[in-house]
């Protein structure tokens, strides 16, 4: 095992864009459901509705959680609608299943999406049996990452020791509650990011991050192995 990583027990990964690689493009699908929600919803041109759709994803960190507040939508309906899409995007990832599986501790899926899109993704990545639990969007009363009443709540149903956890997410605000907590944190950028990470980094936009890595599956293999 790495010597940075010894003393981790619970492992705990973001899904979309974290367990399939970015290139996949699965999250595309939802994104185009987000916007047709909201434009039914609010029965808007096409380019406005998507304009109201990343702006409640910036000011309310998710969609849904905008669509809530403001609109009083049913969360149930939105999360089905936005998640109908086509899992055949993806493909089986045996690797990255065999070295969850070889990991020491417990293992979970935390993400700002719903347990049957987490079960779903993970299904047809042939990974989900290697998962103790998934904590979701609905397990956090809607209040989605980075919020960090949304990490202590998970922390806290699950008994996992911060300090011996490690998280692994694709987007770096999500990286700062837990860094500052003191979990182990792995950044998932997209393959071959190269100067365009180089220049970020020496930015200082990634201070939360302890790690970085555009290949999971490879990542998890050297870290089991001590390399």
């Amino acid at each position: 095992m790495k010597s940075s990583f010894r003393h981790i027990t619970d492992w705990v990964f973001d899904l979309d864009n974290t367990l399939y690689p970015h290139h996949s493009n699965l999250f595309s699908q939802i994104d185009a459901n987000m916007t047709a929600y909201v434009r039914e919803l609010l029965q808007l041109p096409a380019d406005e509705a998507r304009e109201l759709q990343k702006r409640y994803y910036v000011e309310y960190g998710t969609t849904l959680k905008g669509l809530v507040d403001l609109h009083g939508i049913d969360a149930d309906d939105f999360l089905q609608k936005a998640h109908d899409i086509d899992y055949s995007w993806l493909a089986p990832d045996p690797a990255l299943g065999e070295a969850i599986r070889a990991l020491p501790g417990r293992k979970f899926i935390f993400t700002n999406g719903d347990r049957g899109h987490a079960e779903r993704t993970a299904r047809a990545l042939g990974i989900l049996n290697h998962f103790d639990e998934i904590f979701d969007i609905v397990a956090a009363d809607l209040v989605p990452k980075p919020a960090g009443e949304t990490y202590h709540k998970f922390l806290a149903l699950h008994r996992v020791d911060a300090a011996h956890a490690a998280m692994f997410e694709d987007l770096a605000r999500n990286l700062i509650v837990p860094k500052a907590l003191g979990m182990a944190t792995v950044l998932i950028v997209p393959n071959n990011l190269g100067d365009d990470f180089s220049a970020m980094r020496a930015e200082g936009l990634f201070d939360q991050v302890d790690h970085v890595t555009d290949d999971l599956a490879g990542f998890l293999r050297d870290v089991l192995d001590g390399a």
